[in-house]
């Protein structure tokens, strides 16, 4: 089974196994309509939609009051009844994909495994490549063949809240990996949230430096020479990014190069700008 990527070349073959589940994570994060609009012009065959604000996010202001972030992550209750109603099961192989280099296919990935569910990939390359491969696309939205049978099982991955990030600087421990762009995270050119710059004491990976020019990630070798001069040692480390989405980019290219156990900080810079008594940095 895959559990990081999978090629083109090797998907082929299973987009009708029965066991085998295709979702489309295609977005734009200023145009929250176009993912679906570029599926219904076409997508991988037997491929089903996933909206990352409809199903892979929660209400940004939580039953407290309180903002949580642009991308909160729902309750796992409620992904894994929207797992079901995509005829999720317990062996099914998922694979995601999108036309961005995995930006939003990640996050799908890192959800799976937060649920506990290991068979989960990312297309490598995504759309692009497999287009570029000569293989089919359709706009036919598939039937579900009955509701999916996906438990919750222990998550494969961990996560942080705003507390221990704040915690973190004080007494730093662990190494906190912003994956927004160079700019935003200087604190320049800031479009997406009200104050820009970034956590104190926090290293830049910008997710984009995970890939290749055509889109593939970096071979294994070299996203762990790359990555080991930034983290040391991933159990220790801290992904975030704008809104919880890229950082997940990031916390994929660190299992691709086998460095395992680093957590996700869900809230990010979005979360963690919202209230001026926690520190910024330029």
């Amino acid at each position: 089974m895959y559990t990081t990527l999978i090629s083109a070349s090797d998907l082929a073959p299973h987009i009708e196994r029965s066991n085998w589940v295709l979702l489309d994570c295609r977005h734009d994060l200023m145009d929250t309509n176009a993912g679906q609009a570029a599926y219904d012009l076409g997508h991988i065959p037997g491929a089903q939609f996933v909206h990352l604000d409809q199903r892979l996010s929660a209400a940004k202001i939580g039953p407290d009051g309180v903002f949580r972030g642009r991308h909160p992550l729902p309750e796992k209750g409620d992904f894994i009844a929207s797992l079901r109603n995509l005829g999720v099961n317990d062996d099914s192989q998922v694979v995601v994909y999108d036309a961005h280099g995995g930006m939003f296919a990640a996050r799908l990935w890192w959800m799976l495994r937060w649920v506990g569910h290991a068979d989960v990939a990312v297309l490598d390359g995504g759309l692009p490549v497999w287009q570029a491969a000569g293989l089919p696309v359709s706009t036919a939205v598939p039937a579900i063949g009955g509701c999916g049978n996906i438990s919750d099982k222990p998550a494969l991955v961990g996560s942080v809240e705003v507390s221990q990030v704040l915690a973190n600087i004080s007494k730093p421990t662990r190494t906190v990996v912003d994956a927004r762009a160079a700019d935003r995270f200087r604190g320049e050119n800031e479009t997406m949230d009200p104050v820009g710059g970034h956590i104190p004491g926090a290293k830049n990976r910008f997710f984009k430096d995970n890939l290749q020019a055509d889109g593939r990630f970096k071979p294994a070798a070299q996203l762990r020479e790359e990555w080991m001069a930034i983290v040391s040692d991933a159990t220790q480390a801290i992904m975030q990014c704008g809104s919880g989405v890229t950082a997940c980019h990031n916390l994929l290219a660190l299992e691709v190069a086998g460095m395992h156990g680093a957590a996700l900080y869900p809230g990010s810079w979005s979360e963690w700008c919202a209230d001026a008594s926690r520190p910024v940095e330029r």
